[in-house]
């Protein structure tokens, strides 16, 4: 582990959780998404319906700034109602690797397409 550089904390942007849902979690997911937007400042995104980019089920988006991890990830972790939830970083080092080895999930870990990540890091898809 000594050979392996040191990432620190003040280096990521901002956070992102990925709600994710199905036709019997939507009503959950709404619920979910209407208490972070009254709780937290956070930055929600557009519901997805289908798979979009790297991610294998509908979803939403949740920014928050890092200040924001220490209240927003607990929230999470007790209210998720048996949602699946995705959380990484933008550490700026990748979304490859922000989307896998930086990353945390509640609930079940579902499959992620890193080959369109990897893709996008290397600038072959637009951003």
């Amino acid at each position: 582990m000594q050979d392996n550089p040191v990432t620190e904390p003040p280096t990521v942007a901002e956070y992102h959780a990925h709600v994710y849902f199905d036709d019997t979690s939507r009503a959950a997911a709404a619920w979910l998404r209407e208490e972070l937007e009254r709780r937290f400042a956070v930055r929600l995104g557009r519901w997805r319906e289908q798979p979009v980019g790297p991610h294998s089920k509908p979803m939403y988006q949740v920014a928050f700034t890092p200040s924001l991890l220490g209240q927003v990830l607990p929230f999470l972790m007790l209210n998720r109602h048996g949602l699946d939830i995705l959380i990484h970083p933008e550490s700026g080092l990748g979304h490859a690797g922000d989307h896998t080895v930086r990353a945390a999930w509640l609930g079940d870990r579902l499959p992620l397409d890193i080959a369109f990540l990897e893709r996008f890091d290397a600038g072959d898809l637009p951003g």
